[in-house]
């Protein structure tokens, strides 16, 4: 392995440590003062003020997690491979690489096979910051792998599976055989509003939105981020 690819990989250790922080709300201030202490940003992204301008994230927040993530890899950009490697080492007890590699494409959005800065950060803001409305979007894109604006139960299927892979022996409780299926089955009978089969973008926000058992239900998901 370069040099490069190592500092690389250990840049985005550090840069999921600070998403992290982040989610759980104890990056403050004064931390994220001590870190720009710690280690001085060599190179700003020229548009800091505008993905300021476009994210829930203040300018000190931009710079921690640049840091975390450009200054560490110059090349600028995260491949699969580096990103399933992440997610190995928070998810030790289970396999995170399937799971990782649909976060990945959805971070992907130009479907380029690597996520830049600007990429992650825009993601970023919207799951952790964003209205209701975004984030069951974006988790919406998720569900949806293939992108055809659709969700069926083969996709649902695979990513619930993908999330029970990755937790492990660590899942509580521990589950049947059958339980991803039985998941999959209440999904679609609650969100599945015209009985065709799929759950449109429309069907899955409406259904969401009027169900308090749906919306924790995601956001135990989501939280996996």
């Amino acid at each position: 392995m370069s040099g490069c690819s190592k500092r690389c990989k250990l840049g985005f250790v550090k840069f999921a440590q600070t998403i992290f922080k982040l989610v759980t709300g104890t990056l403050s201030k004064d931390k994220i003062e001590d870190e720009l202490e710690m280690t001085m940003v060599c190179h700003r992204p020229e548009g800091l003020e505008q993905l300021e301008a476009q994210t829930n994230f203040t300018k000190r927040e931009l710079q921690v997690l640049y840091r975390g993530f450009k200054n560490e890899c110059p090349s600028g950009v995260v491949n699969e491979e580096t990103f399933k490697q992440i997610y190995a080492q928070f998810f030790p007890h289970g396999d995170a690489s399937t799971y990782a590699h649909y976060l990945f494409n959805a971070f992907d959005t130009t479907q380029t096979g690597s996520v830049k800065f600007e990429d992650f950060v825009t993601a970023l803001s919207i799951l952790l910051r964003g209205t209701v409305h975004e984030k069951l979007r974006w988790t919406f894109n998720l569900y949806d792998i293939n992108k055809d604006g659709y969700i069926n139960k083969e996709e649902m299927m695979d990513i619930v599976k993908a999330i029970y892979d990755m937790m492990g022996k660590y899942t509580y409780p521990v589950l049947k055989e059958d339980t991803p299926r039985q998941h999959v089955d209440v999904f679609f009978q609650k969100m599945d509003k015209n009985k065709d089969g799929i759950v449109t973008l429309d069907e899955f926000l409406e259904s969401c939105q009027e169900d308090d058992n749906i919306m924790r239900s995601l956001q135990l998901f989501q939280n996996v981020m």
